[in-house]
């Protein structure tokens, strides 16, 4: 088992005594299952029931009592219940039985003693059966594929990690970091891939395991489309969003299809809610709080930068070029560190992941990312160059009411600069310019140095 960094978010929920039951969503095969399991090692008590098992979910459709299911539950896996000790119940493929679904508020308000956690790869099918989670009655947590950090961990160990944290690599170790970076955006960050990889370091195997992922995720497109039309609109935008990573995008005959802006955008949400994708929208604002403008374009950022690559047919690529800046004319770079932030994302419990647009006529600019950090608002590049070619950076910079600390992700080496925007304006900012392997540290990083 690879160490997660969700684990230490579950261990914090646990240690809190008005727990309420965790759903931890995420796409297919990203180990969420796995996860619980190696949790659940820390418990007196661990039962595992999966939904998509016929006897366990008669468990769920013939009883509504949730002590009396616990209790069933107790006998039937030989253990005892009892409060003194910490029990978790694990509940897999909830989405299968909506009863169990309903039951999870019984269970948070006549159990609150059990610890009780549920996972599922298609919570976007309760949609389509009209089934939701109780409000207020859950928390959730989300888990991606793996970060830099959780890759670096099972392949180099924990002191390579440990480095990463405490944001203290050695300067003779910059390229070495560098080039399992490079490895990271090769491969990506699916378990089963890392797995394998990590067992016999031959690009070439991976490739059945790519194709094996793709064949389920358009498997599933049968749970979650409501009519035929959808099935093959949904199949249509699946197999074509890979090729569209990075970039803004209309709905309207996406992929070059024929179908309509509403068909397309229904597809790409329902594949948003599914975890395979993400829509990330701009705003015009350098102010806090961050408004996405939903009547804009959105850039498309899938959810694996390993699949991606495969689908796109550009592997060979990486291994021509040694700046990761340069493959795919910068797509793949600024994907990768679109998921880096979306774990960030997560863990600080934000929706959002948003891009910056100057909203003047006549003009144009755009940064890759902005990040919110209470009141300040910094804008992340993803660029190599020197300070001169950061134009849209500068366009920020003089657009801003407040003082500016900006970052830009490259693969230089780690470092802090006062810098001026060009003349006729000139206007002083803090640049922070770090390497890719520190975007998962960002806000440690801005804690220690932004103005």
């Amino acid at each position: 088992m690879f160490e997660r960094r969700l684990i230490y978010q579950l261990r914090k929920w646990s240690q809190n005594p008005n727990h309420k039951p965790l759903v931890i969503r995420g796409a297919r095969q990203v180990g969420k299952s796995t996860l619980v399991r190696e949790f659940g090692k820390e418990f007196d008590v661990f039962i595992e029931v999966n939904l998509e098992l016929s006897d366990d979910a008669m468990i769920f459709i013939q009883s509504d009592n949730v002590l009396e299911i616990w209790q069933y539950l107790c006998l039937k896996y030989h253990v005892t219940s009892d409060r003194n000790k910490r029990m978790l119940l694990f509940i897999d493929e909830i989405q299968e039985v909506p009863e169990a679904v309903a039951l999870l508020r019984y269970f948070y308000e006549k159990m609150p003693w059990l610890y009780l956690i549920t996972a599922g790869s298609r919570l976007h099918s309760l949609l389509k059966k009209g089934v939701s989670f109780p409000v207020a009655r859950v928390e959730y947590l989300n888990l991606r594929p793996f970060s830099f950090e959780e890759f670096i961990t099972a392949l180099d160990g924990a002191s390579w990690s440990d480095m990463l944290r405490n944001l203290s690599l050695p300067t003779l170790m910059h390229q070495q970091m560098m080039d399992r970076f490079n490895q990271y955006a090769l491969i990506g960050g699916m378990p089963e891939v890392i797995a394998t990889y990590a067992s016999e370091r031959d690009i070439e195997a991976l490739g059945t395991i790519y194709n094996s992922l793709l064949k389920g995720y358009n498997e599933d497109v049968e749970r979650y489309a409501k009519s035929p039309e959808q099935v093959r609109i949904l199949r249509h935008v699946i197999d074509t969003a890979w090729l569209s990573v990075a970039q803004t995008i209309t709905f309207a005959n996406f992929g070059g299809s024929r179908y309509t802006s509403t068909q397309v955008h229904e597809a790409l949400e329902s594949l948003e809610k599914a975890y395979l994708l993400s829509l990330d929208y701009p705003v015009s604002s350098s102010q806090a709080p961050l408004v996405p403008l939903k009547r804009r374009s959105p850039k498309l950022i899938t959810l694996d930068i390993g699949i991606t690559n495969f689908v796109a047919g550009i592997q060979l690529e990486y291994l021509q070029n040694k700046e990761l800046l340069d493959t795919w004319r910068g797509r793949a770079a600024e994907q990768i560190v679109a998921q880096e932030l979306r774990v960030l994302l997560d863990e600080q419990l934000r929706e959002y992941q948003c891009f910056w647009v100057r909203d003047k006529k006549g003009t144009k600019a755009e940064i890759d990312f902005v990040w919110q950090l209470g009141t300040q608002i910094i804008p992340i590049e993803v660029k190599a160059g020197t300070n001169s070619h950061l134009r849209s950076l500068h366009s920020f910079v003089l657009n801003s009411e407040q003082s500016v600390t900006a970052v830009r992700v490259w693969s230089g080496e780690f470092f802090v600069q006062d810098a001026v925007t060009p003349e006729p304006t000139p206007r002083f900012y803090r640049l922070i310019n770090i390497p890719f392997y520190y975007v998962g540290q960002l806000p440690k990083i801005l804690q220690k140095y932004m103005l």
